[in-house]
């Protein structure tokens, strides 16, 4: 079901690398978390424990190690040197039902290998529950060219973001593929493996785990967006400009957005909340620096279909610049129900020597944080006071 190391997004090698560079001794655990509360039986737990098994087997090939060291400039050679000898490891992977039948996955190990392994886990997962789906490929075929009526009437930019929650590899191959020869405003996808099987641009810069880390291992969530960027800036000198905003909060993010990193980075990823709430937030932060909103662009990636991004389009238009990152609406639109799954950083340590912290992500949707209670109340109650 996982067709390379490089079948995952982008920002699993960017994050890897700012692990691997700034914190090599860090370690942590990935949690899988099943909105949707799916019950699950013993016989899927069989087929998942196997899939992961095959997962092992995967290397980095010497076509591929070249590919990235020549489209990853901003990550040196060495790190791919490492990546070479990296294989998944199944006994990592902690697989189990609980007495409701609900699934549980946790993956702990150094942080640049852990991180490794949520997209690989979470696409696993979603190619296994739809195995027992059909797909009637021309009603499919005929929604995705609507989509692309609609991008190309309204002149939007936007890439593939949907390795996650994908139906299959297959569909996601079909959709990318018929995407780059439909011109369309399609710009990329965030999956290096069909970024290079199929000549189109890699995307992606840093997820919610990054400054989720820093939070946990800095003493809290008031700081940790400042700190991630000021990491970010040391690991790629400007590359990857764009921040992340929701961790904590949007408002939380703009009172660390210092002048320093909004001249610096390119623009912010808008992931949860009102989306035209979060576009007046950024423009009133930009304008207050002294920054023409102009200058900046706002990646929308919430949940986003193609009508819904077409209306934020026209309301960003002559404010500031936008482009849209759309993911399970391409790569699992069929007719199905798609899984409503996630895999968060649930607790870290720096070092051997410290403690294992507990790790919260809040969000700017009530009900959609992640996170021990106990420490989801604290970190409200740090941001609060």
């Amino acid at each position: 079901m996982i067709q390379s190391i490089l079948d995952t997004d982008l920002y699993k090698f960017t994050t890897s690398y700012a692990y691997f560079k700034l914190y090599p001794e860090a370690r942590g655990t990935f949690t899988f978390l099943d909105r949707a509360k799916t019950q699950y039986d013993q016989r899927f737990i069989d087929d998942l424990r196997h899939e992961f098994e095959a997962l092992s087997r995967l290397s980095l090939t010497d076509e591929e190690f070249e590919y990235m060291i020549a489209n990853c400039k901003y990550i040196p050679q060495n790190y791919f040197e490492w990546l070479k000898g990296f294989h998944f490891d199944s006994t990592k992977i902690d697989v189990r039902l609980d007495e409701e039948q609900h699934l549980h996955i946790d993956v702990t190990d150094f942080m640049y290998k852990a991180t490794l392994y949520e997209i690989a886990v979470l696409a696993t997962v979603s190619e296994l529950v739809n195995r027992r789906n059909n797909v009637d490929i021309d009603s499919m075929i005929g929604r995705l060219e609507q989509k692309e009526a609609i991008a190309r009437e309204n002149g939007m930019r936007f890439s593939d973001f949907g390795t996650r929650r994908r139906f299959s590899f297959d569909i996601q191959r079909m959709v990318v593929e018929h995407l780059r020869d439909h011109e369309c405003g399609c710009v990329g996808t965030s999956n290096c493996y069909l970024a290079m099987k199929l000549g189109i641009k890699m995307v992606g810069t840093y997820p919610h785990e990054l400054p989720m880390f820093i939070a946990a291992v800095n003493g809290g969530p008031r700081n940790a967006n400042y700190l991630t960027m000021e990491d970010w800036v040391k690991v790629y000198d400007g590359y990857l400009g764009t921040a992340l905003t929701d961790s904590f909060g949007s408002e939380v993010f703009f009172k660390n957005f210092s002048k320093k990193h909004a001249s610096l980075f390119d623009g912010v990823r808008h992931d949860s909340g009102d989306p035209i709430t979060f576009m007046n937030m950024a423009i009133a932060r930009y304008n207050e620096l002294g920054i023409d909103p102009m200058t900046k662009t706002i990646v929308f990636s919430d949940t986003l279909d193609f009508p819904k991004a077409a209306a934020i389009k026209a309301a960003c238009e002559g404010k500031i610049r936008c482009s849209f990152g759309i993911g399970t609406n391409l790569t699992n639109d069929t007719g199905n129900t798609p899984c409503n799954i996630v895999m968060k950083l649930s607790k870290c340590q720096i070092n051997r020597r410290q403690p294992m912290e507990l790790c919260v992500k809040l969000s700017d949707v009530p009900g959609k944080e992640m996170g021990d209670r106990r420490e989801i109340e604290v970190y409200r109650y740090l941001l609060r006071n």
